[in-house]
This record gives C-alpha cells, sequence and structure tokens, in this order.
C-alpha cells in the first residue's frame, strides 16, 4: 500500500544495491528520503529519478564530522530526521594469511565506525525528541563465521552488538538489524584474490535480489511506534548459509 509512511528517512549507501533499491521502495510510501554515498552521480540520477520528495549528499561515512553534515542537511531540507538506515558497507574478502591489513582497516571502518558516526550523529535528536528509528544493515556473517570472511564477518558481529546495546541503552529509540543473506550487489567488487573473487560468483549463483532486503527495512519502518522489529533475517530460500 502506497502512501503510508509519513517519516524522514536517510539512507547511506544508496548509490547501488541494497541502498538503492530501499529508496526506490520507500519512495512509494510517501516517505521523504536523504540519500547519500560516495558516488554524486549516480545519486542525483536517483533523486532525480524519483522525485522532489527525494534529495541527496554526497557523504564518507568515516568520517564522523561528514556524518554530521549530512543529517544536517536532511534537516535543512525537510525540518527533521526520523529513521536513519546505515547500508553502506565493504566486503573485500581474503584469508587472513594474505595479510591484506589496508582491506581490513577499510573494513573496519566502514562497516564498524561508519555505523557508528550514524549513530553519533542522529541520536541525540532522537533521545531528546523521545522517537526516532537506527536500522543497521548487517548481514548473515553476523551469525557465523567462514574462511576468507573473517575481518568481514567481525565487523557485522560488531554491528549486531552495537545494535543490541542500543536497543538496551534506549527504550525511547527503535533498533532493527537486518541481516541479508547473499544479495546481487556490488558488494565485494573489491575482493583482490582471483581465487575467492571466484568463489563470490558461486555463491551468487544462488542469491536474493536488492528489493527483498528493501522490503524488509519498509515492514520495520511500518509497524506502529510501540513496535519495535528488533532482527530479521533475509536468505534466499535455496541458501546453504
Amino acid at each position: 500500500m502506497a502512501g503510508n509512511i509519513d517519516k524522514v528517512v536517510l539512507i547511506t549507501g544508496a548509490s547501488s544495491g541494497i541502498g538503492e533499491a530501499t529508496a526506490r521502495e520507500l519512495a512509494e510510501t510517501g516517505a521523504r528520503l536523504f540519500i547519500g554515498a560516495r558516488r554524486g552521480e549516480r545519486l542525483k540520477a536517483l533523486a532525480e529519478e524519483l522525485g522532489e520528495t527525494v534529495a541527496w549528499r554526497e557523504v564518507d561515512v568515516t568520517d564522523g564530522t561528514d556524518f554530521d553534515a549530512f543529517v544536517e542537511a536532511a534537516e535543512s531540507r525537510f525540518g527533521r530526521v526520523d529513521v536513519l538506515v546505515n547500508n553502506a558497507g565493504v566486503m573485500p574478502l581474503s584469508l587472513l594469511a594474505s595479510l591484506k591489513r589496508d582491506e581490513w582497516k577499510r573494513m573496519v571502518d566502514v562497516n564498524i565506525h561508519g555505523v557508528l558516526n550514524g549513530i553519533a550523529a542522529v541520536l541525540p535528536r532522537f533521545v531528546a525528541r523521545r522517537s526516532g528509528h537506527v536500522i543497521n544493515v548487517a548481514s548473515v556473517a553476523a551469525h557465523m563465521v567462514m574462511p576468507t570472511a573473517a575481518v568481514y564477518c567481525a565487523t557485522k558481529h560488531a554491528v549486531r552488538a552495537i545494535t543490541e546495546g542500543l536497543r538496551q541503552e534506549h527504550d525511547e529509540v527503535r533498533s532493527t538489524l537486518i541481516s541479508p543473506g547473499v544479495v546481487a550487489t556490488e558488494l565485494g567488487h573489491d575482493i583482490t584474490d582471483p581465487e575467492v573473487a571466484a568463489a563470490l560468483t558461486g555463491w551468487r549463483k544462488k542469491s536474493l535480489t536488492p528489493d527483498a532486503i528493501a522490503r524488509a527495512v519498509r515492514y520495520a519502518i511500518e509497524q506502529p511506534e510501540g513496535v519495535d522489529i528488533n532482527e530479521v533475517i533475509v536468505r534466499p530460500t535455496a541458501a546453504d548459509m
């Protein structure tokens, strides 16, 4: 049913994949959207396509000051912020013995610090208003560990812990963890190990499309204020993991 979300929703990582699909899904509901990512040209094209209820700004989620400015820009455009969808993430998988320290750091910076920067930017506003919703996109990797994914899984376990901590500390703020299984997106395009990249291609033979995750995000947002969907795991029916 269209036109049933009267909220201002911020989405990071919105230039492709799950973030873009979430923007498309929520745009149909009447929600006002402020979308962010590092690729401004894609954001601009998406906002122009979706219409005047969608605005955009480039954002580097690893930079706390830039994330603060992103939230302030959303408030300036729409007057308030009701929901933050922390969706930005990276997944350059590799064996630990490959010693890809720069890639480890990048995952920690984007997947953990990016989520914390988002929470820091919106939480004072939500607490002051005694209302708000943080949705963190994690992964089934938040519930398991596998070879080549140790660091990635660690970051997603951290996101799960952070989300639960937020829930326990703030009964006036809704917190939701969305844990997708394998999804056909650009995630993992930065894998530098050829064998691991080939394995990911194999895993994606059984994959969801991003709109499946977007519908889970919408479901969490649509609940009445007194209902908090704490976690949703979404896997392909034929998934092995």
